[in-house]
């Protein structure tokens, strides 16, 4: 592992399937390095209504303009909003764990939000579907072309100790 640089750490991108734990590794970061996280889901969705989308185009501005600042950090599954921003990043991290291990971790996280059962339960299935989703900016492929496309500094962490190894 090559040791990160100062400049690396200043606008970094976390982002991977449901339930692979960008959350908590943004958090941890977060902490090591000062500097609060912004959930993409808390911009995604309706406050206090997970599961409720807003407006694509509202929600897009919000995160392009979040990311003209100088120093951030971010964490989603949302590709189509990663690629708003790719252009500020300075490190990329690909979380790609296996399904079943994103939907162990989603069940033990459970509902979030203000979220539905019957939400959670699209939720769960919606995970497993990860590597068969087409055309979709949430899916393996998509994420693929996003880390693919990103010429900078960029790690996948494919397994628990490998994101360990990286706090």
């Amino acid at each position: 592992m090559c040791p990160i640089q100062q400049e690396q750490l200043q606008r970094i991108l976390i982002f991977g399937n449901g339930g692979t734990g960008k959350s908590w590794l943004a958090r941890q970061i977060g902490i090591l390095i000062g500097r609060p996280v912004i959930h993409l889901d808390d911009l995604r969705w309706a406050p206090g209504q997970y599961g409720v989308a807003r407006n694509n185009r509202l929600v897009f501005n919000e995160v392009v303009e979040a990311a003209k600042a100088e120093a951030w950090l971010m964490e989603g599954v949302y590709g189509w909003l990663a690629e708003g921003v790719l252009g500020r990043v300075t490190t990329l991290v690909w979380i790609d764990l296996p399904e079943d291990e994103c939907v162990a971790n989603a069940t033990a996280r459970g509902t979030q939000g203000g979220g539905s059962e019957e939400g959670f339960k699209e939720l769960i299935e919606w995970i497993k579907e990860y590597r068969q989703r087409e055309n979709s900016s949430t899916s393996y492929s998509g994420h693929q072309k996003l880390f693919d496309a990103y010429a900078g500094s960029k790690i996948i962490l494919r397994n628990r100790a490998e994101i360990g190894a990286h706090m």
